[in-house]
């Protein structure tokens, strides 16, 4: 809002008026959230795409989770083999992805 305006004004021309700037600057205001809420969206699809990934496969993972926390406590150094196994060629796969530029 502007406090320069001119003298000559009326109080309801100067009322008018600053009720036109404000409309401006709240129109631009939501021109603007639109705009930030489009590059936040952008910005977390990949988060939500793996999200939903992980949730269509819930019942399986806590299956496996279960499975493992089971054999862990019988074995745990057993599932520390098998999990830096996995780790490691999770670390493979995705390396040769990158390299052969499929991501």
């Amino acid at each position: 809002m502007s406090h320069d305006r001119p003298p000559h004004l009326s109080s309801s021309q100067q009322r008018a008026l600053s009720k036109a700037e404000l409309e401006t600057r709240i129109e631009q205001q939501r021109i603007d959230i639109l705009v930030e809420s489009n590059r936040w969206r952008e910005a977390s699809g990949g988060i939500d795409a793996a999200w939903h990934t992980l949730m269509r496969f819930k019942v399986p993972l806590l299956a496996v989770g279960s499975i493992v926390l089971l054999r862990g406590t019988r074995n745990p150094r057993a599932v520390l083999r098998v999990g830096r196994r996995v780790a490691t060629w999770a670390l493979l796969a995705r390396r040769a992805q990158r390299l052969l530029g499929k991501r």
